[in-house]
């Protein structure tokens, strides 16, 4: 048998991109269950399998009240959180998603917004607040982009301290 691929090999062809989507999915189902726990929403227990999982990384389904909480969402959540952390513990930081917005918070105050993000639209836009807390929108051409607004994200939280 004159093959380029051992039996081996094809099983890691056939299989890695099926291990890679299932474990994405893990790691978005359990993402969005701590946040639903943080947000008030009862969680399933840790280890519970996913009712009627997707089949790949998709956005959170709309809930009754017309929130729909995204993938890049969360990312944005996530970026934001560590770039935070070198001010205060993350767990300090909270997301609230509204319709309008997807908002971050210090200590679950609505008071003290650290920023929000406009996901909902075709562009993304950061909402970047100042010392009167006035929002300014930054447009933003990927999640990753909100590492270019580090300085001013702990700028932010630096005054709530």
């Amino acid at each position: 048998m004159n093959s380029k691929h051992s039996p081996r090999d094809l099983g890691r062809i056939l299989y890695l991109p099926l291990t890679a989507k299932a474990l994405t999915q893990f790691i978005n189902d359990s993402v969005n269950s701590r946040l639903k726990s943080a947000l008030g929403g009862a969680a399933p227990a840790v280890g519970a399998a996913p009712q009627d999982a997707p089949t790949s990384p998709a956005p959170a389904p709309e809930g009754e009240d017309g929130i729909e909480t995204t993938l890049e969402e969360i990312e944005g959540f996530q970026i934001v959180r560590a770039i935070v952390a070198s001010e205060v513990p993350f767990v300090r930081v909270v997301a609230r998603d509204q319709k309008s917005y997807f908002g971050i918070l210090l200590d679950d105050n609505n008071r003290k917004p650290v920023c929000r993000l406009h996901f909902n639209r075709k562009q993304m836009y950061i909402g970047l607040f100042d010392a009167d807390k006035n929002e300014r929108r930054e447009l933003l051409g990927s999640v990753e982009e909100i590492y270019h607004h580090a300085d001013e994200l702990r700028e932010t939280v630096r005054r709530y301290l």
